[in-house]
């Protein structure tokens, strides 16, 4: 379109610098051509290929999966397909470092729309207890998944507060000693009905 204009532009300029009318009219359409020329190879040599990099990456986004994700088996979840995303989530405990990860994601459905809590309980206490240690934010929150269940699933407030004394006891510097304590205290009023001393920490194997 712009070549076409150009083209248009300068058989009028060449009319008007024959006729005399306009005799510089020929400069200013060479001006034109020279910056036509210089745009046309900008977006051919240097725009393009970025365009076409980015629409190649853009179209890439979501069928990849970023750093061991799990799109896949959130994709399940989103379709309703709770026991096939609970079993593909087994398989990736076996992947090393997805391995706490995916535990807690299966747990989350064995608990909630499988109605299985008590098999989540079980498989996280053996993940907890496995003899490949958990890293310290780890184990922290598997075992906050664990007071979860005991104290809301389970209906189990002993267990729970004994899970909250083994995290405080084991990572008295984690961010969460905090919160962790405050939830250990509420619990022994909220079931006992006033303060009670320490619980004994779990043994760490069952």
């Amino acid at each position: 379109m712009v070549g076409l204009l150009l083209l248009a532009g300068t058989a009028i300029a060449l009319l008007l610098a024959i006729t005399g009318i306009a005799p510089r009219a020929i400069l200013l359409v060479g001006m034109f051509w020279a910056m036509y020329g210089l745009l046309a190879g900008l977006l051919g040599g240097v725009l393009e290929p970025v365009i076409d990099g980015s629409a190649r990456l853009f179209s890439s986004v979501g069928l990849q999966r970023a750093g061991g994700g799990f799109s896949g088996e959130e994709t399940m979840v989103a379709q309703g397909r709770y026991a096939d995303a609970a079993e593909a989530y087994q398989r990736r405990t076996r992947d090393r470092g997805a391995s706490a990860e995916a535990a807690l994601r299966r747990a989350s459905l064995l608990a909630g729309p499988l109605a299985l809590p008590l098999v989540a309980a079980s498989e996280l206490t053996e993940v907890r207890n496995t003899d490949t240690p958990l890293s310290s934010e780890d184990d922290v929150r598997v075992g906050l998944a664990l007071v979860d269940l005991y104290d809301h699933r389970l209906q189990d407030p002993g267990r729970a507060m004994a899970e909250l004394r083994r995290l405080i006891d084991l990572h008295p510097e984690s961010r969460h000693t905090r919160r962790m304590r405050g939830v250990l205290q509420d619990l022994k009023v909220a079931h006992f009905g006033s303060e009670l001393p320490d619980l004994p920490s779990p043994p760490t194997q069952t």
